[in-house]
Parts: C-alpha cells; sequence; structure tokens
C-alpha cells in the first residue's frame, strides 16, 4: 500500500452497482479520490456499471483484491456486506461498508473486531451526522446549552414501501436480514441522537409491524412483464416499529419508525428536550433548527451568527446556498480518506458505531418478540 500524505488521491473500488453505489462514486470523486474500478453482482452488469462509470470492471473479488487499491466501498444487499468487508480486511484495505454491517451481532463484532486488529480505517455512512446544523446542536448540548437532558424523542418515517405492490430484495430477510425499517432507518435515527445528545440507551421496548403480508420479490426497477408484479413472496420483516428507550442515565426516548407512511419521503425527526433549552432537527429542512427556551422560540440557520466549530468545518457554502444529503456523504467519505492519511477528523462514524446500532436492531427485534424490556449491551459478543 502507497504512503498517503493527504485524502486526495486516495485509489477506491465499490463493490455493487446500484442506487447507494452511485452516491458513494460521487462522494469518492468529490473528496478527491480515484475510483479505480467496480464488482457488480454478476461479470455482466460489472461491465454494464464499468462502462457508464467510464472504469475498470472486476470479474470477481480476487481480482479487485490484487488490484493497486487502498479502500473497498460495500454497497451490496445486507447479507454480504460481512463476507465482502472481511476480505476487504483480510487483504490490508480500509473499508467503507455501508449499514448495517451485518445482519447478525456475532458477524458484525467480528467485522468491528477484524478492522481494529488490523489497525485498518473502516467507517460506516451515519451520514446526517454530517449536516452542519446537527454539529451546530451537539456543540451547544456538548457546552450545556440546553441543560440536563429530560426527553429524547421523535420519528423517521418515509413511503417508498406504502403501495403493496412495491418490491425489494430487503422484503427477504435472508438478504435483508432480519430487520427492515428499523435495521434501515431506525439505525440512522438512533446514532444521530445518541451522536448529539451524548446520551447511550441502555433498555427499550418495541412493538413491530407488518402493513403489507406479500409483496413482489424483486424490485420495480427488475420488474420486465405485468406479471413480475404478482408472484407474491411472504413479507418477513417489518414496515413499522414504535420503540421506548431509556438511557444508561435514566432519560426516557422514543422514536416511531415507518417505511409506509404516505407522503413522508425522508423525514428524519428528532427533539431533544433539556432543562434549559429544546432542539428540533429535521432532514428534510437540514439548513435550519428549532431552538425552545424557557421565554419562546427562536430558529436558527446554517452559516448565519456565532457558529461552532464543526459546523464551520462543515459549511463550505455561504448561508442561504443549500448543503443537502450528498453533501454529506461527500464530507463523510472525505473525513475517512484523511483518516486513512493519519488525520483523526471528529465524528467519524466507525463499524463501532455499526456494531452498537447492530446491537440495538437485535434488541428491537427481541423485545418485539418477547413483550419484554430488553437490554441493549447484553451478553452477545
Amino acid at each position: 500500500m502507497r504512503p498517503r500524505g493527504s485524502g486526495t488521491g486516495v485509489r477506491a473500488a465499490i463493490v455493487g452497482g446500484g442506487m447507494v453505489a452511485a452516491i458513494h462514486r460521487r462522494a469518492i470523486h468529490a473528496a478527491g479520490g480515484v475510483l479505480a474500478g467496480v464488482l457488480g453482482s454478476r461479470p455482466e452488469r460489472s461491465a454494464q456499471i464499468a462502462a457508464g462509470w467510464g472504469v475498470v470492471a472486476f470479474p470477481d473479488l480476487a481480482a479487485l483484491l490484487a488490484a493497486d487499491v487502498d479502500v473497498v466501498h460495500v454497497c451490496t444487499p445486507n447479507s454480504t456486506h460481512s463476507s465482502y468487508g472481511l476480505a476487504a480486511l483480510r487483504a490490508g484495505r480500509h473499508l467503507v461498508c455501508e449499514k448495517p454491517i451485518a445482519t447478525s451481532v456475532p458477524e458484525a463484532a467480528e467485522l468491528a473486531s477484524v478492522a481494529s486488529a488490523a489497525g485498518l480505517v473502516a467507517t460506516v455512512p451515519f451520514v446526517y451526522r454530517y449536516h452542519p446544523i446537527v454539529r451546530e446542536l451537539r456543540a451547544r448540548g456538548l457546552a450545556g446549552e440546553f441543560g440536563n437532558w429530560h426527553l429524547l424523542h421523535g420519528s423517521y418515517l418515509q413511503d417508498w414501501m406504502l403501495s403493496p405492490t412495491a418490491g425489494n430484495w430487503r422484503v427477504r430477510a435472508e438478504a435483508g436480514g432480519r430487520s427492515r425499517a428499523f435495521a434501515d432507518i431506525g439505525s440512522h435515527w438512533c446514532d444521530l441522537v445518541e451522536f448529539v445528545s451524548g446520551e447511550r440507551f441502555d433498555v427499550l421496548t418495541a412493538l413491530t409491524s407488518i402493513a403489507v403480508p406479500e409483496r413482489p420479490e424483486g424490485s420495480a426497477e427488475s420488474f420486465t412483464t405485468a406479471a413480475d408484479t404478482t408472484r407474491l413472496v411472504p413479507v418477513a420483516t417489518e414496515d413499522t416499529a414504535v420503540v421506548t428507550l431509556r438511557t444508561a442515565t435514566g432519560v426516557p426516548a422514543n422514536v416511531v419508525v415507518s417505511q409506509v407512511s404516505a407522503g413522508r419521503r425522508n423525514r428524519l425527526w428528532f427533539e431533544l428536550d433539556g432543562a434549559a433549552g429544546s432542539a428540533v432537527f429535521d432532514q428534510e429542512n437540514p439548513e435550519s433548527a428549532w431552538l425552545g427556551t424557557p421565554d419562546g422560540a427562536t430558529v436558527i440557520a446554517r452559516g448565519t451568527g456565532t457558529v461552532s466549530a464543526d459546523q464551520q468545518r462543515l459549511s463550505y457554502l455561504p448561508g442561504g446556498h443549500a448543503q443537502g444529503y450528498q453533501d454529506c456523504f461527500d464530507a463523510f467519505v472525505a473525513d475517512t480518506y484523511a483518516a486513512i492519511a493519519g488525520d483523526k477528523p471528529p465524528g467519524l462514524p466507525t463499524l463501532e458505531d455499526g456494531l452498537r446500532t447492530a446491537r440495538i436492531v437485535d434488541a428491537v427485534l427481541d423485545s418485539a418478540a418477547s413483550g419484554a424490556w430488553t437490554p441493549i449491551e447484553r451478553t452477545l459478543p
């Protein structure tokens, strides 16, 4: 592996070719990286993606790992994250692994352990941490502006699985894991609220539901005839989850998670209520935050007034010129590459954070099945 003086020039390879892989590709270029090649689900798919991206198509994983590549971005179905990630780490490559990093806690623990033992940079895209206004709220909370927390609450609502004809590989537990909605988006909410508040969830009780009991097996883009939408498979993963939690310091929390809420495209929302003030963030309106005080409420906007060092670091456009999701992803990859070069960027989410959310997902499913309060950090690895 060649030494790097900065994140610029890092050579990357992507495993996977879907929507998320395209987001990673843009972020690699934005971070000054070089995309060396791509590995798709089969050789013809690899060739198709590579032709569109103007890169090399790797025939298999062995060829990718034999190439001149510094970091591997894993953007494949959930059930393959662990195996691809372990292969990359054991070959001495740094890793960016989509979440969930594995479909079981033991697999997630192994992945995090191998990365730590190898001394490699291994990160997971909890990219909502990279909204500058999120960093502002975190900085204010750490400075004591809101006082001790009384209540943490919110929701993460989507509607992409509302239609009974909506299909996706995530519906099948063998491809997506035991959890769908909570592992996919509830994990983001938990990571973000723990990151901003500084609290750590300790125990929880959960309810889950399946709104549509049968769905098409494939994704809409894979349908070729009308008959494709009538080939249904049983749905084994949840569409909704309602979870009540308590933090290690005793603060109550609650989150509602849904992929069947009409009109909600991607509404990650939280409110953190403290003894001296409250803070509200809505990911669909990420350039501002609502602050509550005993005397009323105000709205702060990115890039205005006196801002924290972390907000300033991540704000590259003047206030009023909106930054969004892709900008968060770009900043996350840039921080990953800076870490590869030896820097220590603040707030970089690692496989340890991925393992943390795997434990939370596991506790949610166990509580939903048993109806009992369930601790998150149990005797599992």
